[in-house]
C-alpha cells in the first residue's frame, strides 16, 4: 500500500510517537478489508510503538487508532489515503502523545467543553477540504475524553450515504444529527459548539486600539498586505470571515510563480504561517458588515461586524475576494447540497454512476465536465453562449469522451427534485425558444465568480459588476481606503496577481500614511 517514499517519510514521522498505540483492525473477506490489513501491518512494522489488534465494529472495514490502555482514540472507517493521509499520520502522532501546535488557548478550550459528542465525518479521499474537518475532529476526540470521530469514506459506504441522504463531502453528524457540511476548522467547530465564544470574541474585539491599517479579507491579497504592511513597522490588523477565502476550494494550483504545484488548502496554511510570523492582529471568522469613512482625511474609518463589534484604523485594505456565481433559478438554492454542487473535485465521488450536469463552457466547466466522466454514468455541459469558451485542448479532450454530452446556446431555467434531492433540470434553446429536461442526480455549476462587495454598496465606488474602482495604486473613491484582489476592477483573476496588488496596496496605505499631517501635540522648546 505504501510506496518506498511514503514508508522512509512516514517512519520519520513516526518517531515522534510518545506512548504505545493500537491499531484496532474490524475487517471483513473483501478487497478493500485486505487492503487495509495490508496498510496497517505496513505502520506497523515502523514502530516498536505500534501493534495491530483485531476489532470487531460494526463498519467494516474500519480500524480504530487507540493510545493503548486507554479510551483515547480515532477511527477511521475506509483507507484514509490521498489527501486524508496527512490525517492518518496526524492521528497516529496525536493519538501517541505528539502534541498539537494549534494555539494553546484554543486547545484548552477544546478540553473543557461539557458534554458528550460523538461526531460523524463523511468525506470523499479527491476532497481537498475534509482533511481540515477531519483532522479537527480527531484532535478533539484526542483532548476530550467526552468527545469521539469517526471519519466515514462515502464512496466506500454509499448505502450509508443513500440513507443519511449525504450529496455533499465533508458532509458532519453530531449524535446522529447533521451538523455542517463544508469546510470547518478547529476554531470554527469549537464556535458553533459553543454559542458564548462568539459574544466574547466581539467583546475583546471591541476594546482593540485604533490600527494603522486593517485589512479586510484573508486571501492571498489581505496576506500580502497584511504582511506587507507589518514590515513597515506599523500598527496592523487582519479581519477575515475564512482566513485563506476561496484558494481554500481550489484543487491544483501549478502558476504560482517558484512553487511548480500545490494546493489550496496547503498554500492557505503557509500563507497564514507567514502572516503570523509578523506583529498582525489577526481576527479570524469575523464578517464584515459595514463600513463608516472617515470623515476627514487623517481621521479614523470604521469597520462594523457581524457581530456589531466596531474597529478602527487609519487606513484601511479591502480584500474581500469572490464567490461561486449561482445560477439563480428555481430550485437551486434548495437543493444545494442535495444534488447542486460547486465542487466537481469535491463531491464527485458521491455520483459514482449517476447522471449528472455541469453548467458552463470556460474552462472550469470543461475542466469540471473531464474529470467527471472518469466518475458518472453520464455528463450533460450545458453552456448559455453558441460556443465553448475553454482552451482548445481542453475542447479536444472532452469531444473524445464518449459520456459527455454538449448543449451550447442553452439557458438553464429550473431545477428539479423530489424534495430530497436533484432528479433534473430543465433549460431553455435559446435559438427556437423551446424547453427541455434532463433527468439526472447532481448539477454541477461553474459559472464564473461574484465580488463579495454587497455590504459596501454607497459607501465607496463600485463598477457595474459590483467590483471595487481602484486607481493604479490600489487607492478606491475614498481617501485612506484601498482594495486588492478578486474584489476590484483590476483584471485576470489570479492568485500571483492578487497577492501583487495587496502587496501595491500596502505599500500605498503605508505612503499615504506617511504623508498625513502629523496629529497635533505639544512640541518641544529648544533653548536658544
Amino acid at each position: 500500500m505504501l510506496d518506498a517514499n511514503l514508508t522512509q517519510q512516514l517512519k520519520g514521522y513516526l518517531v515522534n510517537i510518545r506512548q504505545p498505540i493500537e491499531l484496532v483492525a474490524s475487517l471483513g473477506d473483501d478487497a478493500k478489508s485486505r487492503q487495509m490489513g495490508e496498510l496497517l501491518g505496513e505502520i506497523a512494522a515502523l514502530s516498536d510503538h505500534i501493534t495491530v489488534v483485531d476489532g470487531t465494529d460494526a463498519r467494516t472495514p474500519s480500524f480504530l487508532i487507540r493510545r493503548a490502555g486507554t479510551d483515547i482514540g480515532v477511527r477511521f472507517a475506509g483507507l484514509p489515503m490521498g489527501h486524508e493521509f496527512t490525517s492518518l499520520v496526524l492521528a497516529l502522532l496525536q493519538v501517541g502523545g505528539h502534541p498539537s501546535k494549534a494555539a494553546p488557548a484554543l486547545l484548552n478550550h477544546v478540553r473543557g467543553l461539557d458534554g458528550d459528542f460523538a461526531f460523524e465525518t463523511y468525506f470523499s479521499l479527491s476532497c481537498q477540504n475534509c482533511p481540515d474537518v477531519v483532522q479537527a475532529l480527531n484532535l478533539m476526540a484526542v483532548l476530550n475524553p467526552r468527545i469521539t470521530h469517526t471519519a466515514i469514506d462515502g464512496a466506500l459506504f454509499q448505502d450509508e450515504v443513500t440513507q443519511r441522504k449525504v450529496m455533499a463531502v465533508p458532509t458532519v453528524f453530531l449524535n446522529g444529527e447533521p451538523f455542517g457540511q463544508g469546510r470547518m476548522d478547529l476554531e470554527q467547530i469549537v464556535a458553533k459548539l459553543d454559542t458564548g465564544a462568539s459574544a466574547r470574541a466581539a467583546a475583546t474585539i471591541a476594546a482593540k486600539d485604533p490600527f494603522d491599517v486593517l485589512v479586510v479579507g484573508g486571501g492571498p491579497a489581505g496576506a500580502a498586505a497584511a504582511i506587507y504592511a507589518a514590515r513597515k513597522g506599523i500598527r496592523t490588523g487582519l479581519v477575515a470571515e475564512r482566513f485563506g477565502g476561496q484558494v481554500l476550494d481550489t484543487m491544483g494550483i501549478e502558476n504560482f510563480i517558484s512553487i511548480p504545484h500545490t494546493e489550496g488548502p496547503k498554500l492557505v496554511g503557509d500563507l497564514e504561517r507567514h502572516v503570523r510570523d509578523y506583529d498582525v492582529d489577526v481576527m479570524n471568522l469575523q464578517r464584515a458588515a459595514k463600513l463608516v469613512p472617515a470623515a476627514q482625511e487623517g481621521g479614523l474609518h470604521e469597520l462594523v461586524l457581524d457581530s456589531g463589534a466596531t474597529l478602527s484604523a487609519r487606513t484601511v485594505i479591502l480584500s474581500t475576494g469572490a464567490r461561486w456565481r449561482t445560477m439563480n433559478v428555481p430550485g437551486e438554492a434548495e437543493y444545494r447540497n442535495k444534488g447542486v454542487a460547486y465542487c466537481p473535485h469535491c463531491d464527485g465521488p458521491l455520483f459514482k454512476g449517476k447522471r449528472v450536469a455541469v453548467i458552463g463552457g470556460g474552462n472550469s466547466g470543461v475542466e469540471a465536465a473531464i474529470d467527471l466522466a472518469g466518475l458518472v454514468a453520464h455528463v450533460t455541459l450545458i453552456e448559455y453562449d453558441g460556443d465553448l469558451r475553454a482552451d482548445a485542448v481542453l475542447q479536444r479532450k472532452l469531444a473524445s469522451l464518449p459520456n459527455v454530452r454538449i448543449v451550447t446556446s442553452a439557458l438553464t431555467t429550473e431545477v428539479h427534485g423530489d424534495g430530497e434531492r436533484v432528479t433534473g433540470l430543465t433549460y431553455e434553446d435559446r435559438h427556437q425558444g423551446s424547453l427541455h429536461r434532463v433527468d439526472l442526480e447532481g448539477v454541477f455549476v461553474q459559472i464564473g465568480l461574484v465580488p463579495n462587495t454587497e455590504w459596501l454598496t454607497d459607501t465607496i465606488a463600485l463598477s457595474a459588476r459590483g467590483e471595487i474602482e481602484v486607481d493604479h495604486r490600489g487607492a478606491t473613491s475614498w481617501p485612506g481606503i484601498f482594495a486588492a484582489g478578486d474584489a476590484t476592477t483590476v483584471p485576470f483573476k489570479q492568485i500571483v496577481i492578487a497577492a501583487g496588488e495587496g502587496s501595491r496596496a500596502a505599500l500605498a496605505a503605508f505612503d499615504h500614511l506617511i504623508r498625513l499631517a502629523p496629529a497635533e501635540q505639544p512640541r518641544e522648546k529648544v533653548a536658544a
